[in-house]
């Protein structure tokens, strides 16, 4: 007997004869041959293995074979995959599985997970287990119009049907394996007593995340770097007619990624500070397209990251409509206010008395900002918001901006 291991097709096709040659021997129980046979046997089914790769059962034909076995009519699928009409389409081949239909016939027929997920980089663990929350619950038409799940087609009700598979699928583009998990329990401060849907707010996180993907980071950010003379010179920017252009470079020097993200219903959000690994993240919605308000939302989330960013607290979400704001919110309210307009100089302001144009204009170049910024403040505190419309400007002018 001299049996040797494969290491080329050669010697697979000499093994494979000799196989054949002793087969046909018919040799008798614990003889040489039949050692040598089984022997043999091994080596081929391991070299086998290494170089052909296995083949993946079929999770249609899966369903038939168990339907077979256990006697069952099309019929008796639909408490597994829905109406007769997607039982149809399901063993037909033109509608999917869904995460759902898999989860159920794992669970009722006892089918492996393994066999009926199609996409690779699926774990079928997702099955073993019952999600940790409605995917459902998900705003699945913006996400949808905002491109977040690929070419899918189909109605609300196919989207709602699929909400798991799209939303999971977008979820593991954006995040490392088994880290969605602690994505999702991240703590998130919201300022105020009108707290966001939470699916939307999560939806909006991730597309913030997708858009701050695409930006390669020049350096890395460097914890110490925003100070209150930092956020000064950045205020000063503003005057410029390209400044959220300029800011948007300024913080990119300094490690600061800046993403513009419209909100989804029903989040009130004005922006966010946010961590992705050691990076921050300043994501704006420009509710309010107007330059006051992109400027002190700016300056507002450059403070949480500055005081209040870990990673145990990774994620501040703002409504800067919102009154009665916490600790950490009247800091970031009260640095960003100063860095835009000192205080020392605002007390003996003329046009705190006057209300004048001239005079918001005049103050504005004194302290190097744009007159946005001064009408802002004055419109605020006066809880006037008709004074000085025409220094604020129309609505889309940052967006216009940063689009060029």
């Amino acid at each position: 007997m001299n049996v040797k291991i494969i290491k080329s097709a050669e010697d697979y096709e000499a093994a494979m004869a000799r196989l054949s040659a002793l087969m046909s021997l018919d040799p008798k129980a614990n003889s040489k041959e039949e050692n040598e046979l089984e022997l043999l046997a091994l080596v081929i089914q391991d070299f086998e293995r290494q170089t052909v790769p296995p083949v993946k059962a079929d999770p249609i034909e899966s369903i038939l074979f168990r339907m077979d076995q256990m006697q069952l009519s099309r019929k008796d699928l639909i408490p597994y995959i829905g109406s007769i009409s997607k039982v149809s389409e399901v063993l037909s081949r033109k509608r999917p599985l869904s995460l759902p239909m898999i989860r159920r016939l794992n669970q009722g027929l006892g089918i492996p997970a393994d066999i009926l997920i199609e996409d690779v980089e699926t774990d079928s663990s997702v099955v073993e287990q019952e999600p940790e929350m409605d995917f459902t619950r998900f705003p699945l038409k913006e996400m949808l119009e905002r491109g977040c799940f690929g070419d899918f087609e189909g109605n609300a009700q196919r989207l709602k049907e699929y909400a798991e598979d799209l939303v999971r699928k977008f979820m593991q583009d954006l995040l490392p394996k088994h880290g969605s998990p602690a994505f999702l329990r991240a703590p998130m401060h919201q300022r105020g007593d009108r707290q966001a849907d939470e699916m939307a707010l999560l939806a909006w996180r991730m597309c913030v995340l997708r858009q701050a993907r695409f930006v390669n980071a020049a350096r890395d950010y460097k914890h110490g770097t925003i100070t209150p003379a930092w956020l000064r010179e950045l205020a000063k920017l503003s005057t410029f007619d390209e400044g959220p252009k300029l800011a948007r470079e300024y913080l990119a020097r300094h490690g600061i990624t800046l993403v513009i993200e419209k909100h989804f219903k029903r989040t009130f959000l004005d922006g966010a500070a946010m961590l992705d690994n050691d990076r921050p993240i300043v994501a704006l919605t420009l509710r309010h397209d107007r330059f006051d308000n992109f400027w002190f939302a700016l300056l507002h989330e450059l403070v949480h990251v500055a005081k209040h960013l870990t990673p145990e607290s990774p994620v501040f979400i703002d409504d800067l409509d919102r009154s009665n704001p916490q600790k950490v919110e009247a800091e970031a309210d009260a640095m960003a206010g100063e860095a835009l307009i000192p205080e020392k100089n605002w007390r003996t302001a003329k046009v705190r008395t006057t209300l004048a144009s001239e005079d918001a204009i005049a103050f504005a170049d004194e302290i190097g900002v744009h007159p946005a910024i001064v009408a802002g403040r004055l419109r605020h505190e006066e809880k006037n918001f008709r004074l000085l419309s025409h220094l604020i400007g129309k609505t889309g002018q940052v967006s216009h901006i940063l689009s060029q």
